[in-house]
Protein backbone atom coordinates (compact mmCIF):
# COMPACT_ATOMS: atom_id res chain seq x y z
CA UNK A 1 0.00 0.00 0.00
CA UNK A 2 1.53 3.37 -0.97
CA UNK A 3 2.37 5.93 1.70
CA UNK A 4 -0.26 8.65 2.14
CA UNK A 5 0.41 11.93 0.36
CA UNK A 6 2.34 14.47 2.43
CA UNK A 7 0.67 17.64 3.68
CA UNK A 8 2.92 20.65 3.20
CA UNK A 9 2.03 23.29 5.78
CA UNK A 10 5.09 25.56 5.77
CA UNK A 11 7.22 26.67 2.83
CA UNK A 12 10.45 28.44 3.82
CA UNK A 13 12.02 30.47 1.03
CA UNK A 14 15.47 32.06 1.20
CA UNK A 15 15.42 35.21 -0.95
CA UNK A 16 19.13 35.73 -0.22
CA UNK A 17 21.73 34.22 2.12
CA UNK A 18 23.18 37.70 2.70
CA UNK A 19 22.70 39.54 5.97
CA UNK A 20 23.50 43.21 6.47
CA UNK A 21 24.60 42.70 10.09
CA UNK A 22 26.92 40.29 11.92
CA UNK A 23 25.27 38.90 15.06
CA UNK A 24 27.82 37.04 17.14
CA UNK A 25 25.50 34.05 17.66
CA UNK A 26 24.47 33.64 13.99
CA UNK A 27 24.65 30.05 12.70
CA UNK A 28 24.19 30.78 8.97
CA UNK A 29 27.33 29.79 7.02
CA UNK A 30 26.81 31.91 3.86
CA UNK A 31 25.75 35.28 5.26
CA UNK A 32 28.29 37.09 3.02
CA UNK A 33 26.72 35.63 -0.15
CA UNK A 34 24.84 38.42 -1.97
CA UNK A 35 23.01 36.21 -4.47
CA UNK A 36 19.29 36.87 -4.85
CA UNK A 37 16.65 34.27 -5.70
CA UNK A 38 15.70 34.73 -9.34
CA UNK A 39 12.17 35.09 -10.67
CA UNK A 40 12.62 31.71 -12.36
CA UNK A 41 13.44 30.07 -9.02
CA UNK A 42 10.45 31.73 -7.35
CA UNK A 43 8.22 30.45 -10.16
CA UNK A 44 9.69 26.94 -10.03
CA UNK A 45 9.30 26.81 -6.23
CA UNK A 46 5.61 27.64 -6.23
CA UNK A 47 4.95 25.56 -9.35
CA UNK A 48 6.51 22.45 -7.77
CA UNK A 49 4.58 22.93 -4.54
CA UNK A 50 1.19 23.49 -6.15
CA UNK A 51 1.51 20.89 -8.91
CA UNK A 52 2.30 18.24 -6.27
CA UNK A 53 -1.15 18.55 -4.74
CA UNK A 54 0.49 18.40 -1.30
CA UNK A 55 -0.08 22.00 -0.18
CA UNK A 56 -2.26 22.26 2.93
CA UNK A 57 -5.47 24.28 2.65
CA UNK A 58 -3.68 27.01 4.64
CA UNK A 59 -0.08 27.29 3.46
CA UNK A 60 2.34 29.53 5.34
CA UNK A 61 5.22 30.94 3.28
CA UNK A 62 8.10 32.24 5.40
CA UNK A 63 10.78 34.40 3.78
CA UNK A 64 13.79 33.78 6.01
CA UNK A 65 17.50 32.84 6.34
CA UNK A 66 19.66 35.87 5.69
CA UNK A 67 18.02 39.32 5.83
CA UNK A 68 14.92 39.17 3.60
CA UNK A 69 14.55 42.94 3.28
CA UNK A 70 17.85 43.10 1.39
CA UNK A 71 15.70 42.00 -1.56
CA UNK A 72 13.75 44.98 -2.96
CA UNK A 73 10.01 45.45 -2.60
CA UNK A 74 9.62 44.79 -6.33
CA UNK A 75 11.02 41.29 -5.77
CA UNK A 76 8.25 40.50 -3.29
CA UNK A 77 5.53 42.17 -5.35
CA UNK A 78 6.45 39.82 -8.20
CA UNK A 79 6.88 36.79 -5.91
CA UNK A 80 3.50 37.23 -4.24
CA UNK A 81 1.86 37.75 -7.63
CA UNK A 82 3.47 34.52 -8.86
CA UNK A 83 2.19 32.60 -5.85
CA UNK A 84 -1.30 33.99 -6.38
CA UNK A 85 -1.26 33.15 -10.09
CA UNK A 86 -0.20 29.53 -9.49
CA UNK A 87 -2.22 28.92 -6.32
CA UNK A 88 -5.07 26.39 -6.63
CA UNK A 89 -8.43 27.80 -5.50
CA UNK A 90 -8.46 25.30 -2.62
CA UNK A 91 -5.26 26.71 -1.08
CA UNK A 92 -4.94 29.93 0.91
CA UNK A 93 -1.43 31.41 1.17
CA UNK A 94 -0.19 33.64 3.98
CA UNK A 95 3.26 35.20 3.66
CA UNK A 96 5.53 36.08 6.56
CA UNK A 97 8.94 37.75 6.85
CA UNK A 98 11.51 37.51 9.66
CA UNK A 99 13.74 40.59 9.69
CA UNK A 100 16.20 42.57 11.79
CA UNK A 101 14.01 45.59 11.04
CA UNK A 102 16.84 47.92 10.07
CA UNK A 103 15.81 48.35 6.42
CA UNK A 104 12.14 49.09 7.10
CA UNK A 105 10.72 52.32 5.72
CA UNK A 106 7.31 53.73 4.84
CA UNK A 107 7.24 51.90 1.50
CA UNK A 108 7.89 48.56 3.21
CA UNK A 109 5.14 49.25 5.73
CA UNK A 110 2.71 50.03 2.91
CA UNK A 111 3.64 46.77 1.17
CA UNK A 112 3.21 44.73 4.37
CA UNK A 113 -0.22 46.22 5.04
CA UNK A 114 -1.50 45.91 1.47
CA UNK A 115 -0.59 42.23 1.28
CA UNK A 116 -1.28 41.33 4.93
CA UNK A 117 2.25 39.98 5.29
CA UNK A 118 3.11 38.80 8.79
CA UNK A 119 6.34 40.18 10.18
CA UNK A 120 8.66 39.21 13.00
CA UNK A 121 11.46 41.48 14.18
CA UNK A 122 14.61 40.22 15.87
CA UNK A 123 15.05 42.33 19.02
CA UNK A 124 16.98 41.11 22.05
CA UNK A 125 15.54 43.54 24.57
CA UNK A 126 16.81 46.93 25.79
CA UNK A 127 19.94 48.49 24.35
CA UNK A 128 22.55 46.84 26.59
CA UNK A 129 21.18 43.33 26.03
CA UNK A 130 20.51 43.80 22.31
CA UNK A 131 23.80 45.48 21.39
CA UNK A 132 25.89 42.88 23.23
CA UNK A 133 25.30 40.41 20.37
CA UNK A 134 23.34 42.04 17.55
CA UNK A 135 26.01 44.18 15.91
CA UNK A 136 26.55 45.60 12.46
CA UNK A 137 29.40 44.68 10.17
CA UNK A 138 31.23 47.67 11.65
CA UNK A 139 30.96 46.11 15.12
CA UNK A 140 28.52 48.71 16.43
CA UNK A 141 25.21 47.89 18.08
CA UNK A 142 22.05 47.84 15.99
CA UNK A 143 19.50 48.75 18.68
CA UNK A 144 18.66 52.25 17.45
CA UNK A 145 18.00 51.21 13.85
CA UNK A 146 15.97 48.16 14.91
CA UNK A 147 13.81 50.29 17.21
CA UNK A 148 13.37 52.85 14.43
CA UNK A 149 11.98 50.05 12.27
CA UNK A 150 9.62 48.93 15.04
CA UNK A 151 8.33 52.48 15.50
CA UNK A 152 7.64 52.66 11.76
CA UNK A 153 5.57 49.46 11.97
CA UNK A 154 3.64 50.88 14.90
CA UNK A 155 3.08 54.25 13.22
CA UNK A 156 1.71 52.51 10.10
CA UNK A 157 -0.49 50.08 12.03
CA UNK A 158 1.42 46.97 10.91
CA UNK A 159 1.04 44.10 13.43
CA UNK A 160 4.30 42.37 14.36
CA UNK A 161 5.94 40.15 16.93
CA UNK A 162 9.49 40.14 18.21
CA UNK A 163 11.87 37.22 18.62
CA UNK A 164 14.33 37.69 21.47
CA UNK A 165 17.42 35.53 21.77
CA UNK A 166 18.13 35.03 25.45
CA UNK A 167 21.72 35.36 26.65
CA UNK A 168 23.23 34.70 30.06
CA UNK A 169 22.48 38.30 31.07
CA UNK A 170 18.91 38.44 29.78
CA UNK A 171 18.03 35.20 31.58
CA UNK A 172 18.69 37.15 34.78
CA UNK A 173 16.50 40.09 33.73
CA UNK A 174 12.86 38.99 33.22
CA UNK A 175 11.45 42.06 35.00
CA UNK A 176 13.63 44.38 32.90
CA UNK A 177 12.42 42.72 29.70
CA UNK A 178 8.75 43.00 30.71
CA UNK A 179 9.20 46.69 31.53
CA UNK A 180 11.05 47.33 28.27
CA UNK A 181 8.45 45.61 26.07
CA UNK A 182 5.62 47.46 27.80
CA UNK A 183 7.34 50.83 27.44
CA UNK A 184 8.07 50.10 23.77
CA UNK A 185 4.48 49.05 23.03
CA UNK A 186 5.50 45.48 22.13
CA UNK A 187 2.78 42.96 23.02
CA UNK A 188 3.76 39.77 21.13
CA UNK A 189 7.03 38.12 22.13
CA UNK A 190 8.87 34.89 21.38
CA UNK A 191 12.04 33.62 23.05
CA UNK A 192 14.93 31.58 21.69
CA UNK A 193 17.77 30.65 24.03
CA UNK A 194 21.14 31.17 22.37
CA UNK A 195 22.07 27.69 21.14
CA UNK A 196 24.80 25.79 19.35
CA UNK A 197 23.93 25.32 15.71
CA UNK A 198 25.83 25.38 12.44
CA UNK A 199 28.97 27.48 12.82
CA UNK A 200 28.04 28.83 16.25
CA UNK A 201 28.94 27.13 19.55
CA UNK A 202 27.17 28.48 22.64
CA UNK A 203 28.70 28.07 26.09
CA UNK A 204 25.34 29.02 27.59
CA UNK A 205 23.55 26.19 25.81
CA UNK A 206 26.01 23.69 27.30
CA UNK A 207 25.65 24.98 30.87
CA UNK A 208 24.38 22.28 33.23
CA UNK A 209 22.05 24.68 35.04
CA UNK A 210 20.44 26.15 31.92
CA UNK A 211 17.11 24.36 32.32
CA UNK A 212 16.39 25.62 35.86
CA UNK A 213 17.65 29.09 34.94
CA UNK A 214 15.34 29.27 31.93
CA UNK A 215 12.47 27.90 34.02
CA UNK A 216 12.99 30.65 36.60
CA UNK A 217 13.19 33.26 33.83
CA UNK A 218 10.03 32.13 32.04
CA UNK A 219 8.07 31.71 35.27
CA UNK A 220 9.00 35.21 36.43
CA UNK A 221 8.44 36.78 33.00
CA UNK A 222 5.00 35.18 32.72
CA UNK A 223 3.99 36.29 36.22
CA UNK A 224 5.20 39.87 35.64
CA UNK A 225 3.50 39.99 32.24
CA UNK A 226 0.18 38.88 33.77
CA UNK A 227 0.49 41.39 36.60
CA UNK A 228 1.39 44.31 34.35
CA UNK A 229 -1.02 43.44 31.51
CA UNK A 230 -0.58 44.54 27.94
CA UNK A 231 0.78 41.30 26.46
CA UNK A 232 -1.33 39.62 23.79
CA UNK A 233 0.94 36.66 23.03
CA UNK A 234 3.90 34.95 24.68
CA UNK A 235 4.82 32.12 22.33
CA UNK A 236 6.33 29.84 24.96
CA UNK A 237 3.06 29.90 26.92
CA UNK A 238 0.30 30.69 24.45
CA UNK A 239 1.79 28.47 21.76
CA UNK A 240 1.94 25.52 24.15
CA UNK A 241 -1.51 25.88 25.73
CA UNK A 242 -3.50 24.38 22.81
CA UNK A 243 -1.27 21.29 22.83
CA UNK A 244 -1.66 20.74 26.55
CA UNK A 245 -5.40 21.43 26.71
CA UNK A 246 -6.47 19.67 23.51
CA UNK A 247 -8.80 16.65 23.82
CA UNK A 248 -7.01 13.32 24.11
CA UNK A 249 -8.48 12.10 20.83
CA UNK A 250 -7.28 15.18 18.93
CA UNK A 251 -4.17 14.37 16.86
CA UNK A 252 -0.92 16.26 17.41
CA UNK A 253 1.12 17.01 14.30
CA UNK A 254 4.81 17.86 14.51
CA UNK A 255 5.54 19.12 11.01
CA UNK A 256 9.31 18.87 11.56
CA UNK A 257 9.29 15.06 11.76
CA UNK A 258 7.21 14.23 8.67
CA UNK A 259 8.55 14.50 5.12
CA UNK A 260 7.37 17.72 3.45
CA UNK A 261 5.55 19.02 6.51
CA UNK A 262 8.05 21.82 5.99
CA UNK A 263 9.85 22.42 2.70
CA UNK A 264 12.84 24.79 2.67
CA UNK A 265 14.15 26.17 -0.62
CA UNK A 266 17.41 28.08 -0.90
CA UNK A 267 18.02 31.01 -3.21
CA UNK A 268 19.30 28.74 -6.01
CA UNK A 269 16.39 26.29 -5.77
CA UNK A 270 18.06 23.63 -3.62
CA UNK A 271 15.50 21.95 -1.38
CA UNK A 272 15.50 20.33 2.05
CA UNK A 273 12.74 19.13 4.35
CA UNK A 274 12.15 18.42 8.04
CA UNK A 275 13.82 21.15 10.18
CA UNK A 276 14.41 24.36 8.17
CA UNK A 277 17.85 24.81 9.75
CA UNK A 278 19.10 21.71 7.90
CA UNK A 279 19.32 23.80 4.73
CA UNK A 280 22.99 24.76 4.62
CA UNK A 281 24.30 22.21 7.13
CA UNK A 282 26.46 19.19 6.31
CA UNK A 283 26.77 15.71 7.82
CA UNK A 284 28.77 12.58 7.01
CA UNK A 285 25.67 10.38 6.63
CA UNK A 286 23.43 12.76 4.69
CA UNK A 287 25.88 15.19 3.10
CA UNK A 288 24.23 18.58 2.70
CA UNK A 289 20.70 17.26 3.39
CA UNK A 290 19.52 18.38 -0.04
CA UNK A 291 16.77 16.27 -1.60
CA UNK A 292 16.76 17.96 -4.99
CA UNK A 293 16.40 21.27 -6.78
CA UNK A 294 13.12 22.79 -7.92
CA UNK A 295 14.57 23.48 -11.37
CA UNK A 296 15.24 19.80 -12.01
CA UNK A 297 13.12 17.73 -9.59
CA UNK A 298 9.43 17.45 -8.82
CA UNK A 299 8.46 17.00 -5.18
CA UNK A 300 7.57 13.38 -5.97
CA UNK A 301 11.10 12.81 -7.26
CA UNK A 302 12.53 14.48 -4.15
CA UNK A 303 10.40 12.15 -2.04
CA UNK A 304 12.16 9.18 -3.63
CA UNK A 305 15.68 10.52 -3.07
CA UNK A 306 18.11 8.43 -1.04
CA UNK A 307 18.87 11.38 1.23
CA UNK A 308 15.21 11.83 2.14
CA UNK A 309 14.61 8.13 2.66
CA UNK A 310 17.67 7.86 4.91
CA UNK A 311 16.62 10.88 6.95
CA UNK A 312 12.98 9.79 7.16
CA UNK A 313 14.01 6.34 8.45
CA UNK A 314 16.25 7.75 11.18
CA UNK A 315 13.85 10.53 12.17
CA UNK A 316 10.98 8.03 12.45
CA UNK A 317 13.16 5.82 14.65
CA UNK A 318 13.87 8.80 16.89
CA UNK A 319 10.18 9.68 17.10
CA UNK A 320 9.37 6.08 18.06
CA UNK A 321 11.93 6.24 20.85
CA UNK A 322 10.47 9.54 22.05
CA UNK A 323 7.00 7.99 22.08
CA UNK A 324 8.25 5.06 24.18
CA UNK A 325 10.53 6.95 26.56
CA UNK A 326 9.39 10.55 27.00
CA UNK A 327 6.44 11.63 29.20
CA UNK A 328 6.21 14.88 27.21
CA UNK A 329 5.59 13.16 23.88
CA UNK A 330 1.89 14.05 23.88
CA UNK A 331 2.72 17.77 23.65
CA UNK A 332 5.90 17.52 21.58
CA UNK A 333 5.34 14.82 18.99
CA UNK A 334 8.95 13.77 18.59
CA UNK A 335 11.22 16.79 18.88
CA UNK A 336 13.24 18.81 16.37
CA UNK A 337 15.45 16.68 14.10
CA UNK A 338 18.10 19.37 13.65
CA UNK A 339 18.62 19.57 17.40
CA UNK A 340 18.80 15.80 17.76
CA UNK A 341 21.48 15.88 15.09
CA UNK A 342 23.52 18.77 16.48
CA UNK A 343 23.20 17.84 20.15
CA UNK A 344 23.13 14.03 20.05
CA UNK A 345 24.91 13.30 16.79
CA UNK A 346 21.98 11.64 15.00
CA UNK A 347 18.28 11.74 14.19
CA UNK A 348 17.44 8.36 15.77
CA UNK A 349 17.80 9.80 19.27
CA UNK A 350 15.52 11.30 21.87
CA UNK A 351 15.83 14.04 24.46
CA UNK A 352 17.74 17.24 23.74
CA UNK A 353 18.47 20.45 25.59
CA UNK A 354 16.25 22.15 23.00
CA UNK A 355 13.39 19.83 24.04
CA UNK A 356 13.92 20.72 27.68
CA UNK A 357 13.68 24.45 27.00
CA UNK A 358 10.94 24.60 24.37
CA UNK A 359 8.68 21.73 25.48
CA UNK A 360 9.36 20.56 29.03
CA UNK A 361 9.84 23.88 30.84
CA UNK A 362 6.71 25.57 29.40
CA UNK A 363 4.62 22.42 29.95
CA UNK A 364 5.70 22.18 33.58
CA UNK A 365 4.94 25.86 34.21
CA UNK A 366 1.50 25.67 32.63
CA UNK A 367 0.53 22.48 34.47
CA UNK A 368 1.76 23.99 37.72
CA UNK A 369 -0.37 27.10 37.09
CA UNK A 370 -3.43 24.96 36.30
CA UNK A 371 -2.89 22.97 39.51
CA UNK A 372 -2.64 26.18 41.56
CA UNK A 373 -5.90 27.42 40.01
CA UNK A 374 -7.64 24.14 40.81
CA UNK A 375 -6.39 24.24 44.40
CA UNK A 376 -7.56 27.83 44.78
CA UNK A 377 -11.03 26.91 43.49
CA UNK A 378 -11.32 23.80 45.68
CA UNK A 379 -13.43 24.20 48.86
CA UNK A 380 -11.41 23.97 52.06
CA UNK A 381 -11.48 20.51 53.59
CA UNK A 382 -13.86 20.20 56.52
CA UNK A 383 -12.09 20.15 59.87
CA UNK A 384 -12.20 17.06 62.06
CA UNK A 385 -13.91 17.85 65.39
Amino acid sequence: MPDPAPMLETLVLQPTPFCNIACTYCYLPDRDDRRLMTAATVEASFARVFESGWAAPDLTVIWHAGEPLVAPIAFYEDALATAERLRPPTVRVRHSIQTNGMLLNAAWCDFLRRHDVGIGVSLDGPRALHDAYRVGRNGRGTFDRTMAGIRLLQDHGVPFHVITVLSRDSLAAPEELVAFYRQAGIDQVCFNVEESEGDHVSALFAAEDLRPRFARFLDRFWRCARESGGFRFIREIDGMLPRILRPEEAPLRNEQVVPFGILSIGCTGDAATFSPELLGLRNAACGDFLIGNVHTHSLAQMRDSLVLRTMARDIAAGVARCRDECPYFSVCGGGAPVNKLTENGGFATTRTRFCELTQMVPTDLILDAVERMELADRPAAAGVG
